[in-house]
């Protein structure tokens, strides 16, 4: 059975725009959004864990590979979505949370980091061994080479993984790899000035490629190299503190053309948040087949559960409120590791930026306990359905579809169909439900 994402390779050899967007979350209430909306439009979700969320120790999020499987299966259980139409993808898999060892320890490390993935039953591996480890020198570029040789010693792991899991699940399909990582690091920009984009050159791209086809074929994985579907690169587009570098199709013209050449690969986009539809349309249309998509689907959240929290201070007594956007706040406070590197500025600056930025640090306090209590009482709190006077004033588009009883009137359903609202930008672009 061939893996579903290659007929989006088909698609571009016909000259048809089908890709798919990939939500790269491990919140709740995003997946079940993504999972409604392909629901409803009959289309496949897939949904990625990135190397720093999800590992072997348990990541940020304190789930393992197969962790992370049973959590997505088991809101697809919830919402009664259909599992085969679900796509699980690896992110920035390799030495990125090693690189403080040696070559030798890091890339061990980053063997049991791609097996568990497979064990799991993830089918989309992006092999990234584009980062330095401690042993590398600091003064000089990794060479095509030694990430491609790096790439290879994974591949074979994931190769031999997933001949191991085929022993207990003997029709799954092969997972197919993604190579290449011209892209800003996982989690998203720290510098304090915008240096601008650089759009990918077309002999980087095609360096990349050729090198990582003959460390495959050197190495007798050419079964893996026909599972290769798709190189990273940057068109041109990147989600930062203040939105977005809005992608420019006259920027990126030489490089989408140097896609055609390879009719057994399309490109794989990151950082595509806040792009309009239209540009994302074009993406696709270009050749940019798999759309990464993260900040922009948690900044929708949050912008739904403050919504709801402005409302609430409407029309809760003070003492029974949640406080949720005063609890986050003392959160990020508390411990600033996760946004003091992305955030730049004064005092008031910051406090603004903690509450608002389009980098949406604020996702990374929302597992935390006091942030799960606090939205519970949110929740409870305005169950019973919310004046529509208010929800017309803080929730315009949520509020025409209770009018017209396409939408109920209960804050769950209210904040996951806000984020339907940035996920029908994305399908808009991909048509992925002809996948």
């Amino acid at each position: 059975m061939e893996h579903p994402l290659k007929k989006i390779i088909h698609y571009k050899n016909i000259g048809k725009a089908v890709g798919i967007y990939s939500a790269c979350t491990a919140n709740e209430l995003v997946i079940k959004a993504c999972m409604l909306e392909a629901k409803q439009k009959n289309s496949p979700v897939l949904i990625e864990a990135t190397a720093n969320q999800v590992d072997q120790y348990g990541g940020y999020t304190g789930m393992k590979p197969k962790d992370f499987y049973e959590f997505v299966m088991k809101i697809a259980d919830e919402v009664s979505f259909d599992k085969s139409k679900i796509i699980l993808g690896g992110d920035h898999l390799g030495p990125l949370t090693f690189t403080q060892y040696d070559e030798e320890k890091a890339m061990e490390e980053a063997k049991q980091l791609v097996r568990e993935y497979v064990l799991a039953g993830f089918t989309k591996i992006h092999l990234d061994t584009s980062m330095k480890v401690n042993s590398d020198d600091a003064n000089t570029r990794l060479s095509d080479e030694i990430i491609a040789q790096r790439g290879v010693i994974l591949a074979l792991e994931c190769e031999k993984a997933f001949e191991e899991y085929k022993l207990n699940h003997p029709a799954a399909i092969a997972p197919v790899y993604i190579v290449g990582s011209e892209v800003p690091i996982p989690g998203g920009s720290q510098d304090a000035i915008d240096t601008g984009v650089q759009v990918t050159k077309v002999k980087d791209f095609n360096d990349t490629v050729q090198t990582f086809e003959k460390a495959f074929k050197n190495a007798g994985l050419e079964r893996a190299w026909d599972n290769v579907i798709a190189v990273v690169v940057q068109p041109g587009v990147e989600e930062k503190d203040a939105g977005c570098t809005e992608y420019d199709r006259q920027k990126a013209t030489e490089l989408m053309a140097e896609i055609k050449k390879y009719p057994n690969l399309i490109f794989e986009g990151h950082s595509t948040d806040y792009q309009t539809k239209i540009k994302l349309k074009q993406l696709v249309e270009d050749g940019v087949g798999i759309l990464k998509v993260g900040p922009g689907l948690t900044f929708a959240l949050r912008e739904a559960l403050f919504a709801l929290a402005n409302i609430e201070k409407v029309c809760i007594p003070e003492e029974k409120q949640s406080h949720f956007i005063e609890i986050l706040e003392q959160q990020m406070l508390a411990t600033p590791k996760y946004w003091q590197k992305h955030y730049h500025g004064n005092e008031e600056e910051l406090a603004y930026k903690r509450k608002y930025s389009f980098s949406d640090r604020a996702r990374y306090y929302l597992p935390q306990p006091e942030m799960v209590q606090a939205q519970q009482t949110l929740f409870k709190n305005l169950e019973a359905g919310i004046p529509l006077a208010l929800l017309s004033q803080f929730m315009p588009i949520q509020y025409t579809k209770v009018r017209e009883k396409t939408l109920d009137n209960h804050p769950i359903a209210l904040v996951m169909d806000r984020v339907i609202n940035t996920v029908e930008e994305y399908t808009y672009a991909t048509n992925q439900k002809d996948i």
